[in-house]
């Protein structure tokens, strides 16, 4: 199993405050059945930095714990970008990393409460460069439960997205997961991952979640994130053309 986003890495982001910590998060994802698994710490969110340079260092640090520690898991460098209008400048500077060596794919995540107004023109230019943005967990993007239109074209620009195994197995409360129920359903989702952190309710839960999706979906969830590792073409599903706001949401939000 392929966990293509996580929180890893000691004392780089609100990942893991110590080496102690993050190898039991770490035997926690070899219990729960992965293999593999990318190191996204945040980048460029205004409170952390974690340039190429530092991560792909603190990764070969961290497998070298894993190695001396004999827990099988392998780990790769990686980040979870934030959406800036200096996203594109750290990418023409070589700073930006992504799912696969060549950063064909990059995770990019949004505020928890908006999406930027100028989310499309700067998913345009990347793709336009090569690179196929990755909306992390858009489940709980509070404007995106509000208005699902706005994950619906950014995908249809070809963007993809991925789900927090969490928020899909209900540990962020029910109106998380009933949306996140419904971007599956609605073939708005490529991937299931963990976000794993070392804090209360980010453990690793991503075998409870294929379980849930059901052996065809879990298949092709796999087989995407395998695809993202090594930077070949994903397989998109048809998607449906609407999706309605969870329940919850619009008898609190109503008003």
């Amino acid at each position: 199993m392929i966990d293509i986003h996580s929180h890893l890495l000691p004392n780089i982001d609100d990942g893991s405050p110590s080496l102690a910590a993050s190898l039991d998060l770490a035997q926690q994802a070899v219990a729960d059945g992965v293999t593999h698994v990318l190191m996204t710490p945040h980048h460029m969110n205004e409170k952390y930095e974690n340039p190429k340079a530092s991560v792909i260092a603190a990764t070969a640090a961290f497998q070298a714990e894993l190695d001396a520690n004999e827990i099988p898991l392998t780990v790769f460098p990686s980040q979870e970008i934030r959406l800036t209008r200096g996203l594109l400048d750290e990418l023409a500077a070589g700073e930006l990393l992504g799912a696969d060596e060549n950063a064909k794919y990059l995770l990019i995540e949004f505020p928890d409460n908006v999406v930027p107004d100028y989310a499309g023109q700067y998913f345009y230019e990347l793709q336009r460069l090569g690179h196929t943005p990755i909306i992390a967990h858009p489940e709980r993007n509070t404007a995106i439960i509000n208005n699902p239109e706005l994950l619906k074209d950014l995908l249809k620009q070809g963007a993809l997205a991925q789900l927090t195994a969490s928020s899909y197995v209900g540990t962020f409360g029910t109106m998380v997961a009933e949306f996140a129920e419904q971007l599956v359903a609605a073939n708005w989702v490529n991937f299931v991952v963990s976000d794993a952190h070392v804090l209360p309710g980010r453990k690793y839960e991503m075998t409870a979640a294929l379980q849930k999706l059901g052996s065809q979906r879990a298949a092709e969830y796999e087989a995407n994130a395998k695809a993202a590792v090594n930077g070949t073409p994903i397989k998109r599903a048809p998607m449906a053309a609407s999706l309605t706001k969870p329940s919850l949401f619009k008898r609190l939000f109503s008003k």
